[in-house]
């Protein structure tokens, strides 16, 4: 696929960049420490079943919920044509 004065597999390198990305968003984003047997957020038990899901998990899966609906993610352009940045 030629696009201008990208080498040949740039676009494979900018997918394989942003699965990266993504995983090591996703490994900084998992409880680690010590966990709780309540939620830090409401005090209710948090389930034997999600603490040995998620060794570290201080939150129940309501309040989980809550904080995970208010991250914004910021996305990166990794195209660098000009056509990318006009859409």
């Amino acid at each position: 696929m030629a696009n201008g004065w990208a080498r040949d597999g740039a676009v494979q390198d900018q997918i394989d960049d942003t699965v990266m990305d993504a995983v090591l968003r996703a490994r900084v984003m998992m409880p680690a420490g010590e966990g709780s047997d309540e939620c830090d957020d409401c005090g209710e038990d948090i389930p034997a079943a999600r603490r040995a899901a998620l060794p570290g998990t201080r939150t129940c899966v309501a309040c989980q919920s809550k904080r995970d609906a208010s991250i914004r993610s910021v996305g990166i352009n990794r195209r660098g044509s000009k056509d990318s940045q006009l859409r």
